[in-house]
């Protein structure tokens, strides 16, 4: 067993037998730092979160979870401080894109609209204000970059990349999955502007979905509560932090030492409620 990834929050241990072990912890990145200070149960919240909607999705795309019973688990990790923050997956050939699905008009899309200009080569007819919901989602694939930025590139350009027939499967799941998940969430208060999926192929060739799911961290959550179009709306994700970050001159600041307890307990208890709003606990 050895680990082949350490990321910014997650940790993957290869058992070289096709399957992988994956540790999501309470680290959190903001503004490409690794803050110093941990999130309390953030780990646990975006495990579950992930776990929820794997389950939640199984019917129109298989996934690589094979389970979060630690028990299922080399015994190095049937420890308590991997409880609830650990899962057992299949290992698969991934495919390196990431699929952006993105149903409000917002960030860098509206940016280019607001400019009279094509979004990866989607065109607007239609007038929008900023944070209001798109006639249909739209998909928005980006490279994986190995270092650096990732960079964004039209769903043709994927297409002719991958070919037509798996890049069709692909744009299909994707939609459909953000569509299933976004009208739980909605009843559930919560809505998804946007979100990132990740796939894979496995021994079959089939389509997986892998990584996480519909979370904080790869995803666009709004308070629908608090939602008004033409404003930029309330968040459910780190931006409690990254608003602190900026507000004492600290973004981007590799040298940053701590971040206050009241910043932690606040942005531990955003998505403490996002995981109760759609998990129902």
């Amino acid at each position: 067993m050895k680990k082949i990834i350490s990321g910014k929050v997650r940790e993957v241990y290869d058992l070289e037998d096709g399957r992988m072990v994956i540790v999501t912890t309470d680290r959190l990145s903001a503004f490409d730092v690794i803050l110093p200070t941990l999130i309390t149960d953030k780990g646990k919240v975006l495990n579950a979160l992930s776990n929820f909607w794997f389950d939640y999705t199984k019917d129109i795309v298989k996934n690589h979870m094979i389970s979060s019973d630690l028990n299922d688990m080399p015994a190095e990790f049937q420890k308590p401080e991997y409880e609830g923050r650990t899962i057992l997956v299949k290992k698969l050939k991934m495919i390196p894109y990431e699929v952006i699905v993105r149903g409000y008009m917002f960030g860098s899309m509206y940016e280019a609209y607001k400019k009279g200009e094509p979004f990866l080569g989607h065109k607007f007819d239609k007038t929008y204000i900023q944070a209001e919901k798109l006639d249909e989602p739209i998909v928005t694939p980006s490279t994986k970059a190995a270092e650096g930025h990732d960079i964004n590139v039209t769903l043709d350009y994927m297409k002719n990349d991958l070919g037509s027939e798996l890049g069709e499967k692909i744009e299909k799941a994707a939609l459909d999955v953000y569509k299933k998940c976004y009208e739980h969430a909605y009843r559930s208060g919560i809505i998804i502007a946007d979100t990132k999926f990740e796939f894979g192929l496995d021994e079959n060739g089939e389509l997986v979905l892998a990584d996480e799911v519909l979370t904080p961290d790869s995803s666009r959550f709004w308070d629908l509560s608090k939602y008004e179009p033409g404003s930029s709306p309330a968040s459910y994700d780190k931006q409690f932090v990254r608003d602190w970050l900026k507000a004492n001159g600290l973004a981007g600041d590799a040298s940053i030492k701590e971040i206050p307890s009241d910043v932690v307990q606040k942005t531990s208890e955003i998505y403490k409620e996002c995981q109760k709003k759609i998990c129902g606990k």
